[in-house]
């Protein structure tokens, strides 16, 4: 595994971890019966998240830059392997990058400095589980990349090993041949 390969990995790695901790308060506005208990707890937790210091959002954002940067050196290469794993990859990062801008910090916002008189309690709730749902594409997303990530990775392998196999069985039919040769010069 190479630099380019560990940066998209690692990564995808980092923001998976951080939704799946995110995936603790969400599954409870999603998949459960809504609570007054669970929407407080969404607000309490993604109001912490949004009043992060800058030094952890800027984190957040660079790493985005790394794995961009990790998909799009990964596709220099341009051969049928990066085409298809590299380049569905960065489609699915950019699709959850998208997500992301378009979905989740406008929820956030909502959610955290609703606009007073415009913003109920009602949409804020809502806003919150549309949030979570936001947070579960971008799961499927990275989950996505990942299996493309060791697909490719498996792909590459059968591909040595198959050319190992056709190597030796030419080594084997030029040594047949020479064998051959040599009988009937004598």
């Amino acid at each position: 595994m190479g630099f380019r390969q560990a940066a998209v990995l690692s990564t995808v790695s980092f923001f998976l971890g951080v939704l799946f901790i995110c995936f603790t308060v969400d599954h409870r506005l999603l998949y459960t019966e809504l609570t007054q208990e669970a929407i407080q707890d969404g607000f309490i937790f993604y109001t912490t998240f949004f009043n992060a210091p800058p030094a952890i959002k800027a984190l957040l954002h660079a790493m985005v830059g790394v794995g961009v940067v990790g998909l799009i050196s990964k596709l220099h290469k341009w051969d049928d392997s990066a085409m298809f794993f590299d380049g569905t990859s960065l489609a699915a990062y950019v699709f959850g990058i998208a997500v992301y801008i378009t979905v989740t910090i406008p929820t956030l916002r909502t959610i955290v400095t609703p606009v007073v008189g415009v913003d109920t309690d009602e949409d804020r709730a809502e806003a919150l589980r549309v949030l979570s749902a936001g947070n579960t594409i971008i799961i499927l997303c990275l989950g996505a990349i990942l299996a493309l990530q060791a697909g490719q990775v498996y792909a590459r392998r059968a591909e040595a090993r198959e050319l190992a196999k056709i190597r030796e069985t030419e080594k084997q039919k030029e040594q047949q041949a020479a064998v051959g040769t040599d009988k009937k010069d004598q």
